[in-house]
């Protein structure tokens, strides 16, 4: 993990503070930014966006997707989680959290914007970070890749109809044409063009060309990425100073998910008998999010000033501290994970 990732909590604060004072100097600006935009889609954000999420995509070799029956328990562990739970279990928490306990200490208004924000960050698997997750708890790289690679095939066909599900389910207005247009737009035509790149990297220069590319890339993903915040905080910044307490409590849905599926994740492999190197990374996996496009799709959906785009970066916020201490808890708990795989087997007299 780079520097400049280890402390992305205090790049994204400190992103907070400068969008907010900005949004106070220079509200006319931040007002032709937000009316850039062509069929609901921002211009300047949808640049920001892809610079955000094609360098992350070019890491991806989909050709991992035929190693999946390697590590078939931890695949199918982590599909479940994913897929199965995670979208659900965090529509739950944000109709009790949101919709009910803390409904009044949030403005109004925005409690079903909210809402939505945090099923669309729950709604897709995380696809970069998880690899410096999965190195931190010596995971098995070839099940990490395989499983991102599937994660993302999935990704393309299943984002939209669980978002829409659980929107509906939620009594909130599902548009679906922006909806299908985010897809995409984030994830379908970045994932061309990362390959595309990938492919005349390797085939000009092998994997040292890759990873002179990735090199660029990776400072400008994440430059775009504060960039995007920015903005969004330029324009959220009066509601964040009515309502200081807003951040915190939205964390606690997110907080309580994360914790929630990377520990019912971790545990499922145990069971299975999967072997450690695969259960940690699959927990990750299992509890991260992919918040750009999630901020993305937020922003296209219910517009740059919406509770939904706000509740997607709270998620940015605390998503390096949270999932640092999933993985110090993985890495402690490792003899106890492996404490009945290495009990001797009773042998038979004679």
């Amino acid at each position: 993990m780079s520097t400049f990732e280890r402390y992305l909590t205090l790049w994204v604060a400190l992103c907070i503070v400068v969008g907010i004072g900005l949004g106070h100097l220079m509200p006319g600006a931040f007002q032709v930014i937000g009316a850039a935009e062509i069929a609901k889609v921002n211009l300047p954000v949808a640049a920001l966006i892809w610079l955000m999420i094609i360098p992350m995509l070019v890491r991806i070799d989909f050709a991992a997707l035929g190693r999946v029956r390697e590590h078939w328990r931890g695949i199918g562990v982590t599909l479940f989680i994913n897929w199965a739970v995670k979208p659900f279990s965090m529509a739950a928490l944000a109709w009790l959290f949101v919709g009910y306990l803390f409904r009044p200490y949030l403005p109004a208004d925005q409690i079903n914007s909210y809402i939505a924000g945090l099923i669309i960050l729950a709604a897709a698997p995380c696809t970069a970070m998880v690899f410096v997750w999965s190195n931190l708890t010596k995971g098995e790289p070839h099940f990490t890749l395989s499983q991102v690679a599937l994660n993302d095939t999935i990704m393309v066909f299943a984002f939209a109809p669980i978002v829409g599900l659980l929107l509906g389910l939620s009594a909130i207005t599902v548009p679906w044409d922006t909806l299908v247009l985010s897809v995409v737009l984030y994830i379908v035509v970045p994932v061309i063009i990362a390959q595309g790149l990938r492919r005349w990297a390797l085939a000009s220069g092998g994997e040292a060309q890759l990873q002179r590319l990735l090199g660029i890339f990776q400072p400008l993903s994440l430059v775009a990425l504060l960039a995007t915040l920015v903005l969004l905080f330029g324009f959220q910044g009066e509601q964040i100073i009515r309502q200081p307490l807003v951040i915190a409590l939205l964390a606690v849905p997110i907080l309580i998910q994360v914790y929630f599926n990377a520990g019912l994740a971790y545990l499922l492999n145990r069971l299975s008998g999967e072997q450690h190197c695969v259960a940690g990374p699959s927990a990750l996996i299992g509890a991260s999010n992919f918040f750009e496009l999630a901020v993305a799709a937020a922003i296209s959906l219910f517009g740059f000033e919406s509770g939904a785009a706000l509740a997607t970066v709270v998620g940015v916020l605390i998503e390096v501290p949270v999932m640092l201490t999933v993985v110090a808890i993985v890495n402690r708990s490792k003899r106890w994970y492996e404490a009945d795989q290495r009990a001797p087997v009773a042998r038979t007299p004679g």
